[in-house]
């Protein structure tokens, strides 16, 4: 086997974490492919993977090694598909993440709009309320809320979205509106994890208000239900209960207290090639934010 040979049977080995899987994946012989680890291997001099009974796992140098035979592999890709004509129509696979509640409500319509476009593609799309490192988790395009860190990924704005404290009407009526952040601590505070882990709600001018929730959910599709059942205030991101504060079902208050909003970036890697499959996705995904309503920081 060549050397880009040799890569490609490692990434799909230490993906998988299994030299099985990694044969399926390549539609190869498990033999062979122990083979080609144990000649990359040679070839390198160093030890790229720790293999026991049960797991097979990537040492230190061989996640160095790993990073970089994406990286590589990724840019020949893209090269062979720059070759083919910058008009070439998307084929192959992409990794799409986002978080959860907004990978369901803006995301995932975007995908099934590119895949109804794009026949020859299929798109894995994982949805997560956390930090992801698209180069090692093997993303080829990430949706992120939130300041971003210096990174070597493309970043595109699309939009922003604001922290707003709210309730229902039937709530707000019974028990009024708080005037500012630590009358808060008069109210019934239904308060989500996935938003705010610290309990501690941050508003404009430094201002910071320790909450006592009543009620604590893990997820905020839980915080929203309690909510519109009239169970008190919680805190959320204005996307997510757009509809609802629409239809009068939610009420935003305290808004003169909110802090600045958070921005809205679509990522991905930027290679000295432009791949047709992740351009064609990015385009897509980036038209279709920056029209949306719900996303304008200033509504």
């Amino acid at each position: 086997m060549d050397r880009l040979q040799l890569m490609t049977v490692f990434v799909a080995v230490a993906e998988e974490q299994s030299f099985a899987g990694g044969a399926r994946r390549l539609n190869m012989s498990p033999p062979a492919v122990t083979r080609a680890i144990a000649a990359l291997e040679d070839r390198l001099g160093i030890k790229l993977l720790t293999r026991t009974t049960r797991y097979v796992r990537v040492t230190d140098a061989g996640q160095r090694y790993l990073e970089d035979a994406r990286r590589i592999i990724s840019e020949v890709d893209e090269a062979d598909e720059a070759a083919a004509g910058i008009n070439a129509e998307p084929r192959g696979q992409l990794a799409i993440t986002a978080p959860v509640l907004f990978g369901k409500l803006f995301v995932l319509p975007g995908i099934v709009d590119y895949l109804q476009r794009y026949p020859d593609m299929e798109i894995s799309a994982v949805f997560l309320d956390r930090v992801v490192n698209l180069l090692e988790e093997g993303f080829d395009v990430g949706i992120r809320i939130g300041e971003l860190p210096d990174s070597s990924m493309k970043a595109i704005r699309v939009g922003a979205i604001r922290r707003v404290v709210c309730a229902s009407p039937a709530y707000l009526a019974k028990h009024g509106a708080p005037d500012k952040p630590a009358d808060l601590a008069n109210h019934l505070v239904v308060a989500s994890s996935a938003v705010s882990p610290a309990m501690e709600w941050k508003f404009a001018e430094g201002q910071v208000v320790r909450v006592k929730p009543r009620l604590s959910v893990t997820s905020n599709d839980s915080a929203i239900a309690a909510v519109l059942l009239g169970m008190g205030v919680t805190r959320l991101l204005s996307y997510q209960i757009a509809s609802y504060q629409a239809s009068g079902q939610l009420q935003t208050i305290l808004s003169e207290f909110e802090p600045e909003p958070l921005p809205i970036h679509v990522i991905h890697r930027e290679g000295r090639y432009a791949s047709a499959k992740v351009r064609s996705f990015v385009d897509l995904m980036v038209a279709k934010l920056r029209s949306d309503q719900a996303l304008k920081s200033t509504q």
